[in-house]
């Protein structure tokens, strides 16, 4: 068995785990959905859960769509043409998984490290103003 072959075949998994994500995240979001409509949720609530669960799995997917190329491209056709495409490719799913995050988030990616940061330098403060009123009393 060929090196191509080998490469071409973990190329076609990796697709595949993609596509199986893709298939079974929405599945698995539209019975939630169901399931919370029977439970009698207000539609309102099951929309944006809804909404939030079907970019999670988008978003995941073209993760690994993204590797795929970059596994083929890398250890079969890296050729200037092919890397050329790969990073227009790339930079295109990039684009979709910014805004998707953003409409199933509210923020941009890079927000959510800065809001824990923000949540970390508050606990901490509490926590020494809390010892400090442990040491007056």
């Amino acid at each position: 068995m060929s090196y191509e072959v080998v490469i071409e075949g973990t190329v076609i998994v990796v697709e595949l785990i993609a596509v199986a994500i893709l298939a079974v995240g929405v599945a698995w979001v539209l019975a939630r959905a169901g399931l919370h409509r029977l439970q009698r949720r207000p539609w309102e609530t099951v929309f944006v859960e809804t909404r939030l669960g079907l970019g999670r799995a988008l978003l995941l997917g073209l993760e690994v769509l993204i590797a795929a190329d970059i596994i083929l491209t890398v250890a079969l056709e890296l050729t200037l043409v092919n890397v050329g495409a790969l990073g227009l490719l790339v930079l295109i799913r990039t684009f979709l998984s910014w805004a998707i995050e953003v409409e199933t988030e509210g923020r941009w990616p890079w927000q959510a490290a800065e809001e824990r940061a923000a949540e970390r330098r508050m606990l901490d403060a509490a926590n020494r103003s809390r010892a400090h009123g442990r040491d007056q009393v």
